[in-house]
Formats: structure tokens, sequence, C-alpha cells
């Protein structure tokens, strides 16, 4: 059975703490555009992107490899900068699952890719809006299936092709090379959505099948993509909230045997509520970049690919440290109060015994 469609293999960079897509957008002149602002299939008015990715086409790429890949560059507003790779694909089932293995093992790719991203965004360092010092990555891949059998053929339906290949799909998303027990088999099946009874997408946590017309499929990997900078956001911030945590504690172990060591508790706080208010609103432009609700088909498939990614479980992780930071806010204040309270009393105290020697000294 003869496969046509392509590998898009996307590279995840977390780089900085926005990106003015104004100013981008005039630095890229020509070369960026904003990206399809709807969704097909029924999908209502609202639901759009609130500030539209950029996406930048770079043409032709010769890998380290020796492969020629067509790549392209988005921006999405909360800067993180997505590489695309597009390499075409014309095969048989038993030739096309070690290719997908290869795509998933993208070492060597990763190291040539991220330099191509750092001369990218020197280009265009006026909208990099506060660089990140290290860059937080990440991978997803995509077989965008877009035909099966001879050219011309009629497209067979989603539920022939899970029952006579399900077993090959799953290989395909894993990078395996043999077939997967009966039981993780069905569980991978088990993340499947499809609209029409020829289109099909099937997600996993490091990658997805999408079976659909181009244009449709369009929208649909532009749902995986971005529920993956989701992903790739949280993670940030879970470890940025991990690292300031840690410094808290320390810095409160240190304070709370020495009580005048305290005083600078409420510049401690006020650093530490500072850091957590803006997480909080970051995160909230995360999550109003684009709202997916009720039961339409893109909602179904973003449900799918945050929870086979992982998103809910990172972002779950980020909500408890924000309470953590608030609850430890309260702490440092309560600390520095009762500290105050006690040097006023002892400052009373000493000012009641002066006045009593002098009392007595004066008679």
């Amino acid at each position: 059975m003869l496969l046509r469609g392509s590998f898009r293999t996307f590279l995840f960079y977390d780089v900085a703490e926005a990106f003015d897509l104004e100013n981008l957008r005039q630095l890229l002149g020509a070369r960026g555009r904003p990206v399809q602002a709807f969704f097909p299939r029924r999908t209502p008015d609202y639901v759009r992107f609130e500030q539209v990715p950029l996406v930048e086409s770079c043409g032709s790429l010769a890998l380290n490899s020796g492969e020629q890949v067509c790549w392209s560059m988005k921006y999405y507003p909360y800067a993180v900068a997505v590489a695309q790779l597009e390499s075409p694909f014309e095969c048989e089932w038993d030739a096309l699952l070690p290719q997908a293995a290869r795509w998933m093992n993208t070492a060597d790719l990763e190291a040539q890719m991220r330099e191509l991203v750092r001369e990218r965004l020197h280009q265009v360092a006026a909208a990099v809006i506060r660089p990140s010092p290290e860059w937080l990555e990440d991978e997803y891949l995509v077989i965008d299936l877009q035909g099966v059998g001879p050219a011309g053929s009629e497209r067979p339906a989603a539920a022939e092709l899970l029952s006579a290949h399900g077993e090959r799909i799953v290989q395909l998303m894993r990078g395996e090379a043999t077939p997967l027990s009966p039981r993780t088999t069905e569980e991978a099946l088990g993340a499947s959505a499809s609209y029409y009874p020829t289109d099909l997408v099937v997600v996993g946590a490091s990658a997805a099948l999408v079976y659909d017309r181009p244009d449709d499929a369009a929208a649909t990997i532009q749902i995986l993509e971005y529920a993956r900078t989701q992903l790739v956001e949280f993670r940030y911030y879970d470890n940025l909230m991990t690292r300031v945590l840690a410094r808290v504690y320390s810095a409160l172990d240190r304070k709370r045997s020495v009580l005048f060591s305290r005083r600078s508790l409420p510049r401690d706080a006020n650093q530490l509520d500072t850091i957590r208010l803006d997480v909080m609103e970051l995160t909230e432009q995360i999550d109003n970049t684009i709202k997916f609700v009720s039961d339409i088909f893109y909602a179904r498939v973003y449900r799918l690919a945050a929870g086979r990614m992982g998103v809910p479980e990172y972002r779950a992780l980020v909500e408890q440290k924000l309470r953590t930071a608030g609850e430890l806010y309260d702490v440092m204040m309560n600390q520095f109060n009762e500290a105050r309270t006690f040097i006023i009393e002892v400052a009373i105290a000493v000012l009641c015994l002066l006045d009593v020697i002098l009392l007595f000294k004066g008679k």
C-alpha cells in the first residue's frame, strides 16, 4: 500500500519573555505573514487567535545528514519560536516506519537548528523582549498522511485505516520497529478523533498522525502545535517557580534564627509577590491566546493533544507553586510584623525602665 505525505518536525524554543509582534512584522517584511486566523468545519467565529502568530518562510535547507527539507519559523507572542521542517515521503509501510524513527531521533538536527534559530532571532533582536540567557527546548513530530493507495484512488475511511493498520500507526507514533502489545496499541488509538468518515487524527505524547485533506490538516496541525507551545511555557514557569521557591526557603532558614535580620522580609516578600503576579499574568495570556470551548471538533482535538502531552499536569504544578508562593508571602509578612511588634514592645519596656530609673534618680 503506497503512502504519501510529509514528516513535519517541530522544534520549540522558549527564548524570551515576549515578542513585539508589530515590530516583528516590520522587521520580517515580505518574509513574514500572519498564520491562518480561522478554523474550518463549522467552527464559531469567536475561536480565533487573540494575537495571531507570525510565520516566516525560510526556503530550502540542507541538513548535516545531506537531506533537503523545507523549513519555516513561527513566532508566538509569548516568545516561543517554532522551527518547522517538512520532508515529503512516498513509500510503503515497511519503509515508512524506519523513517519515522529517524525523524524522532533528532540530536544532530537540534544542534544545527538551534544555531539557525539564533541567527534568525539576532536579525529581529529589536522585537525580542527580555531575552532568556538559557532556552527551554522541546520537539514534536507530525506524520501528515495525505494519501493512501495509488494516486487518484478513493480515500479509505478512517475506520478502515484503523482496523487494517492500527498497529503500524502506533509504531509510527512511538518510533518503534516492532509491533507493540495489544493493550498499548488500544490505549494509543484511544486518543483519536474524526470529523468526516475519511479523516483521522491520532495524538501521542511525542508524535501524532493526521490523515486529512491539506487545508483541514493544516488547521489540525496548528492545534497540535499550539498545545505543544503551552506545554513548553508551563514547563518554563514550573522550573522558574521551583528556583524562586528554593531561594525563598533558603532565605527564611537563614533569617529564622536572627531576629533583626527579618527587617528585609518585606522586600523579599514583595519581590516574591511580584514574580508570582507576573507568572499569573503571563499564564493568563497563554490561556487567552485562543480559547476552545464546547464540543466543536477542534476543541476535542485540543483536549486530546493537551491531555496526551501533559499540559494539564504541568499547569497544575505551576498553579500549586503559585499558591505556595502566595502562602509564603503571607508567612513572610506575618514574621516581619511579629518581629516589628516584638521590637516595639522591647522599646516600650526600655523606655518605661528608663523612666522609672530617672524618676528614682530625680528623688
